[in-house]
Formats: structure tokens, sequence, C-alpha cells
């Protein structure tokens, strides 16, 4: 005699299946960290977009648990780095530093595989500090003097690796009536060192670039040219406080791949935070010219949304953005 289960019986073994199923990520997420999570950084070994996250790293594995591995993804002007981790399992196990300019700006200058909706956002951390500088002998004084020489009819070359840096400077000649012309180098210490040799009259790079060469003599810092003063020279004025509505707003901040269970999500941002509160980190950021300011995942998603939208009419204003984005 063959045992055939009852219509209920059936019925109850079912619904027992598919609560399991659905309580096995919950479960899963509960038990969230219970080994290394990788943390990619789209910039090489040893730059500011690296060392803050290997500092960040090295803070949140004190409430984590687990250690935090940095993987460098460098390439592409800092789209690699999302282009890889969009396709990496959404477990909470792949983090990725995501900056504002592979997500807000590049992808209107060149083909990116990834948006925005690919990634769901952990929060940010930092925000960079820029500078304005002219060599230490330069006949330029003060930016009135930069953008007066500029409006004389023969451009000021300036250098710059890319966005958001030649932005900022095309978008004070837009609005001054100034002629700016730049010459491209293939990182911000080549930019700098360019400056340094004479080969170009202007730069707008970071804290840790310039003040070295600040400090020995050879350049002179004229503004910021962020949205707020440098902490270390509060005597220094913002762009917008010389009355030139010039700045720039670039943020570092942590992202997953889409589908990575809230309950994780969350997980992370709480120890981003309280990472954020800590001192020394704090100190060691504000060292490297890094604002040590923070974001939720909410508002820094709605940021790099409102950024992108921002920055493809600032590109199209300067002409810079590509045909192809036309």
């Amino acid at each position: 005699m063959t045992f055939r289960p009852s219509r209920i019986a059936r019925r109850l073994a079912a619904g027992l299946s598919l609560a399991a199923a659905a309580w096995a990520p919950l479960a899963a997420s509960a038990a969230y960290p219970d080994k290394e999570i990788k943390l990619s950084v789209g910039y090489g070994a040893g730059g500011v977009g690296d060392v803050s996250a290997r500092l960040l790293a090295k803070t949140m594995e004190k409430d984590l648990k687990v250690p935090i591995v940095v993987l460098n993804k460098a390439g592409a002007q800092a789209t690699l780095n999302p282009a890889q981790l969009m396709h990496q399992p959404a477990d909470g196990y792949n983090v990725g530093v995501l900056t504002f300019a592979p997500m807000a700006i590049v992808p209107h200058m060149l083909p990116v595989p990834y948006t925005a909706k690919d990634f769901i956002f952990v929060g940010a951390f930092g925000r960079f500090q820029y500078g304005l500088a002219v060599k230490a002998d330069s006949p330029y004084k003060t930016v009135d003097d930069l953008v007066a020489a500029s409006k004389k009819g023969k451009s000021l070359f300036f250098g710059a690796p890319g966005a958001p840096n030649n932005i900022a400077l095309y978008d004070l000649g837009r609005k001054t009536g100034g002629n700016f012309e730049q010459v491209l180098y293939k990182s911000g210490s080549d930019t700098v060192l360019a400056l340094v040799a004479g080969q170009v009259e202007v730069i707008i790079q970071t804290p840790s670039e310039i003040v070295p060469h600040v400090q020995s003599g050879k350049l002179r810092l004229l503004a910021s040219v962020s949205p707020a003063r440098w902490a270390d020279r509060p005597d220094m004025p913002t762009m917008r406080e010389l009355g030139y509505d010039v700045q720039i707003e670039s943020w570092m901040g942590l992202a997953v791949p889409k589908g990575t269970p809230n309950e994780i999500v969350q997980r992370l941002q709480g120890s981003m935070l309280g990472a954020m509160k800590d001192p020394e980190l704090v100190q060691s950021l504000q060292r490297m010219g890094i604002d040590p300011v923070t974001m939720s995942g909410a508002d820094y998603a709605r940021m790099i949304d409102e950024g992108y939208v921002q920055m493809g009419k600032a590109l199209k204003d300067t002409g810079l953005l590509s045909q192809q984005a036309k």
C-alpha cells in the first residue's frame, strides 16, 4: 500500500518550504559578516583615494570584526572599478569606493557600461579639497590678477589630468570672459611638477600634491576651490568668497552591487558612519587634504543623480561634452 500525503499536508509542506527560503537571506544577513570583505578602489596604490580607503577599512575592521582587503582597480579614469563591481555577487562581501567623478562626470565624456542604478550606495565618507596655485614667482598675486591677465586676449595655460580640475578653470573663464587653455597630464603629481617647471601658469590640485611645494617655496596658493576653506589654512578664502562662482564638489563614498540585502547595507553604513567618529581617522584624512564629512547612502545617491545632471550641463557649457554624449 502506497502512502499518499493529504492535500492539506502537501500544502503545509509547501508553505514551510517557502518560509524557509524566505528566511534564508535574513539568516545570512543576521550572521553578516563572517568572512573577509573585499573593498575595491578605482585608483592606484599610494594615492589619496587609495590611502583614504585603507584608513577607513582599518577603522571599520574594529567594528565588523573581519578583515577588509583593499583591491586596487585603477584604469579608464576610475571607471574600471564600478564597471567590475556591478558584476560581483550582491552579498555584502564586495564593496567599492565610488567617487563622484566616475559616477557623475566621466560618463558624459566616455562610454561606460554602468549607471548609478546598478549600485546601492552605502554612504559618503570624505570630500576632496582643491586649491588654485601658481608659481611662487608668478606675477599673479591674487585671483583677480590671474583673471585680469586671462582677459587680455592671450590664453593662460593650465595643467590638469582631467575632470573635475579642468572643468573649474574652463568655468572660471566662461564666467569672467577669460581665456584658459588646458595642457593634459597623466596625473596630479605630473601636473604639479609641470607648474614648478614653468610649463603652465596655473593649476587646480589637491593639498597633498600642492602643499609640499608651497612649503618648499616653489608654489603659491591663491584660493580654495572647495566649498569650504581648508582646515589647516583657515585664512585662505574660497573662490566664492572672492566673488567667483566656481567650486569643485567631489566626494568619496562606498557602494555595493544592486540587490545586496538592505540589512547588510545598513550594517555597512552604520560601520562607516561609526568609523568616521574616530579622532585618529579624522585627523589622518585631514592631513591628506580630505574634509572628513559624511553623508548617508540615500543622500549620496541623491547627490550623484543631481550631480550627473549638473555636470552634463557644465560640460556642455564649457565645450567639454564628448560628441558621442551629445
